[in-house]
């Protein structure tokens, strides 16, 4: 956030979601599940969702509690929030961070997503039903990139976040555009 403040103020318009899995984070042993045990991931309202999450869930994860969809789309109040954000505040592009792959992901238009943010490396691992990247990358075509970073909990030294940031600042300047929507004002804008 610093490095937004001193180098690109007034460049870009920002929202920052610190953190949308409280429950699984804060946990004694963190998990990717919420409270209701549900991948907040594989809960967004994909159009394939009713046709393809529970048969991927059951047929490709083996029922992986760790991946399970949850009983319908947004089910879950964290991801009905995000769903909610995106369309409140409509956003160009989405930066999103994960780990623990060391890697960078993309979803979404333009068809030239960025080769690298620093160390990390493009990879693209494609999109699931009812996951972030398949609603908003594919459906509402919103370049989504994931940040993977090699641990969870670890980010990275400062140099490479600078590097990061840098990489990241020039790929959007050049390939994501305002597609003339307008969007909130400061004082219009309501966080939870």
């Amino acid at each position: 956030m610093e490095i937004l403040d001193t180098h690109h103020s007034g460049m870009f318009h920002w929202r920052i979601v610190p953190l949308v899995n409280p429950d699984g984070l804060l946990r004694e042993n963190a998990q990717r599940t919420n409270a209701h045990g549900v991948d907040l991931n594989r809960n967004f309202p994909t159009t394939d969702w009713h046709r393809e999450s529970r048969e991927y869930w059951i047929k490709k994860t083996n029922s992986d509690p760790r991946r399970f969809p949850g009983p319908a789309p947004l089910s879950e109040p964290e991801s009905r929030w995000v769903a909610e954000e995106i369309e409140r505040f409509r956003p160009n592009v989405i930066v999103a961070l994960h780990a623990p792959f060391g890697l960078l992901d993309f979803d979404g238009p333009p068809t030239t997503p960025p080769e690298r943010l620093g160390a990390l490396f493009l990879t693209l691992l494609g999109t699931y039903p009812g996951s972030l990247g398949r609603f908003a990358g594919i459906q509402k075509k919103l370049p989504i990139i994931t940040i993977e970073l090699p641990f969870s909990g670890v980010l990275p030294n400062p140099s490479e976040i600078i590097t990061m940031w840098s990489d990241m600042v020039q790929w959007i300047r050049g390939h994501v555009h305002d597609r003339g929507q307008k969007r909130p004002t400061y004082m219009e804008r309501q966080l939870p």
